[in-house]
């Protein structure tokens, strides 16, 4: 009797502890018999026919944490922005040791989500090393920040539970942005990046217009539409007005704190105009598209043309079908080519001299300043116009004589610039542009900088639009 109450004592203890460990610690690691008591186990049919005993809801996979770089498949990065203040005109970019930290690199702009989040899909990375990165949107002057806005460390990506994944599943990494640098108060790229900052203009008055496009269909972004003097008035409310289109529009009528001048544009017409030494005219600046600039401002291969397609067509066909007629349905314009010019500086050069040789149906003035790839070892720009069958009615065609500096080692580059814009002129005369409808301006101190394109914009302005007579 005392035996068999020893050995009923026993099994009692012993399955008590069985049945706490089932119940705390769940019952992965009991015999089948004990996991059978908890309705753990259940059968299946292996591929032969044979009942095996299947994985148990207890018999979760061990955490498998592995670099996100490593997986076949890829990954993906979806980000919150906590200040919110990326948008459609200011997307967030990923630049990073495998993309030679461009923070404006087009493959690795993030797309909007419907739920405010960016994401971006990534394949497996080339590089066989971990990525280090952060978040920019398009410039290092607006790149992610502390919420004292200070710089941060470089991110690495954190591991992966592959054990969650199904087979080929790409997982999703999600991280936050906090701030960002140009949120300082007092940083200058605060400002640019202001869509709505305040401009004022000494003379006339200055107008806001949204239009959307460009070489990204949902850019959205404000031209800047100048009033002369007298616009407004009662006595002019029938009057239209010749226009004058300028590439780079941020620089137009006001000196940002990223540039080194400005234009000046509103000073020089609306005073020209008070002496009657042109023609009362309206101004629109056209804001590049910043890291966007490139592709939309050059319409031929070049040698960079891998990281910056060249858009340039499309860009003028968005100048034609979407700005311009916006401007004509605002404001009281004179619509006919005959009064429409466009002009830039640089790669806006380029642009402009593309628009007036493609549509000279729309603009038949041009005014270029220092035009880009216009010498050197390709001279694209010269080639490419020069190929064109039609040129624009009346040109202007400014250049520096110190394009590339002023240092000894520049000089060879100056004297080269010099000579292209001298082969500009004759090939101008080649294609009918008398002294009437041609101006060459080679300024010898001149360097390739806003107030040097500034300086030449009276002379200009009074070659393209002469008052009435």
């Amino acid at each position: 009797m005392g035996k068999w109450f020893v050995g009923f004592w026993v099994v009692s203890v012993v399955g008590t502890l069985l049945l706490m460990q089932g119940l705390m610690f769940g019952t992965r690691g009991l015999p089948r018999p004990i996991r059978e008591l908890f309705g753990a186990t259940t059968m299946t049919l292996n591929s032969s026919g044979t009942a095996v005993e299947a994985a148990t809801t207890d018999d979760k996979a061990a955490p498998n944490w592995v670099e996100p770089e490593s997986l076949p498949q890829g990954f993906i990065v979806v980000v919150t922005d906590k200040a919110k203040i990326a948008n459609t005109s200011s997307p967030i970019y990923m630049p990073s040791s495998h993309n030679g930290w461009n923070p404006g690199d087009k493959a690795m702009q993030l797309s909007a989500q419907s739920d405010m989040k960016w994401r971006i899909v990534w394949e497996k990375p080339k590089l066989d090393s971990r990525i280090a990165f952060k978040f920019a949107r398009g410039s290092w002057e607006t790149v992610e920040s502390t919420p004292d806005f200070q710089n941060t460390d470089n991110r690495i990506l954190p591991k992966v539970d592959i054990s969650k994944l199904a087979p080929g599943e790409k997982p999703i990494i999600e991280l936050e942005i906090i701030a960002w640098k140009d949120q300082a108060p007092g940083d200058p790229a605060r400002l640019e990046f202001n869509r709505y900052r305040p401009i004022s203009v000494s003379v006339g008055s200055l107008r806001r217009l949204e239009v959307v496009g460009g070489v990204q269909p949902s850019y959205s972004r404000d031209v800047l539409v100048w009033l002369p003097p007298g616009y407004d008035a009662p006595e002019n409310a029938s009057k239209r007005y010749s226009v004058l289109y300028l590439m780079d529009g941020q620089n137009v009528f006001e000196k940002l704190p990223t540039i080194p001048a400005e234009w000046g544009a509103d000073e020089t017409a609306g005073g020209l105009i008070l002496k009657n030494e042109i023609e009362p005219i309206i101004i629109v600046g056209v804001p590049h598209a910043r890291e966007l600039r490139m592709s939309e401002y050059v319409p031929f291969t070049w040698s960079g043309s891998d990281k910056s397609p060249p858009r340039g067509k499309e860009f003028v066909s968005f100048l034609v079908d979407e700005v311009k007629p916006r401007v004509d349905r605002a404001f009281r314009t004179k619509t006919e080519a005959a009064n429409t010019g466009i002009g830039g500086a640089s790669l806006g050069a380029v642009i402009a001299m593309e628009a007036a040789t493609e549509r000279p149906d729309v603009f038949s003035k041009v005014l270029c300043e220092s035009m880009s790839f216009v010498a050197g070892s390709g001279r694209e720009s010269f080639k490419h116009f020069a190929a064109k069958p039609k040129w624009p009615g009346k040109m202007v065609f400014g250049m520096g004589g110190m394009e590339a500096g002023k240092a000894e080692k520049d000089q060879q580059t100056n004297a080269s610039y010099a000579a292209a814009a001298q082969a500009i002129g004759e090939l101008a005369k080649g294609k009918g542009l008398g002294a009437d409808r041609f101006k060459l301006v080679i300024e010898p101190d001149a360097m390739h900088t806003e107030e040097a394109w500034a300086k030449r914009f009276p002379g200009a302005l009074m070659f393209l639009y002469p008052p009435s007579k």
